[in-house]
């Protein structure tokens, strides 16, 4: 991989993470575009540059992280379950990084995406703040957050589903997602690192950090134009997106 390639799929990656379209979905698809092999290596690397974009989580709302010790304890509880899953299927997850299968949850994720909208239009939200989320709702969220598991499906967009599901505005529920992706990101980013740290050879560090610092540059850029955006509008756009992505996809590259 080359200087460019990784800066390609840094901006990919910072721009997609946390928007519901699925950031592991359009990076495989990117690396296939630009053919690149699905390498142990290459996979550990797109897992890594995530936490570019956690980072820039972390400085956009470093004042709820200090003193919102209560949203810090269910945030941990949200991410358990995907904690869990994600010890005992890793063999199995990774297996799952095809382009094919990408294109199919990307079309499947943008139905849901459709359909929950249509329930929910006239549905007013039962939490006031997201600082009034339950425990309960967290693990909830937690729960369909699993799901991302699945190459293509969405880590944001399957919290962002399951806060709208659970009561959450659209802000909350995209707020929520940000902060949920803090431990997930770390976790997976750390256990990736810990089982693969020897594959990668001196040039594959300097594309991780190349990656890591423009991940980190988009994400701030993704974060604040999705919180624009869900200001006057509804996710069914990005449920099109999805579905037309995929769609493509699977006539070109499968």
């Amino acid at each position: 991989m080359t200087i460019f390639e990784s800066t390609i799929l840094g901006v990919v990656e910072g721009l997609s993470e946390f928007l519901p379209i699925s950031s592991t979905g359009h990076l495989i698809l990117a690396s296939a575009l630009m053919k690149l092999t699905q390498t142990d290596a290459h996979k550990v690397f797109e897992v890594t540059i995530q936490s570019g974009a956690m980072l820039a989580v972390v400085y956009i709302y470093r004042k709820q992280l200090v003193t919102r010790l209560d949203l810090l304890k269910k945030l941990c509880f949200a991410f358990f379950p995907t904690g869990v899953l994600g010890y005992l299927l890793y063999k199995i997850v990774k297996s799952l990084f095809q382009p094919s299968l990408v294109s199919y949850t990307l079309i499947a994720g943008g139905v849901a995406f459709i359909v929950i909208e249509r329930y929910i239009k006239n549905r007013p939200a039962t939490v006031a703040s997201i600082q009034d989320i339950s425990y309960k709702q967290a693990f909830v969220i937690g729960l369909i957050q699993s799901l991302s598991m699945i190459p293509g499906v969405s880590r944001s967009g399957a919290t962002i589903m399951g806060g709208l599901l659970t009561g959450l505005n659209r802000k909350d529920a995209a707020e929520f997602s940000f902060l949920l992706a803090l431990p997930t990101m770390f976790a997976a980013t750390a256990y990736d690192i810990y089982k693969n740290h020897a594959l990668f050879s001196f040039g594959d560090w300097q594309n991780i950090l190349v990656g890591f610092v423009t991940s980190f540059v988009f994400a701030i850029i993704g974060i604040k134009a999705l919180l624009k955006f869900i200001t006057s509008h509804t996710f069914i756009p990005f449920g099109i997106y999805r579905i037309a992505v995929g769609a493509i996809f699977l006539v070109f590259m499968t």
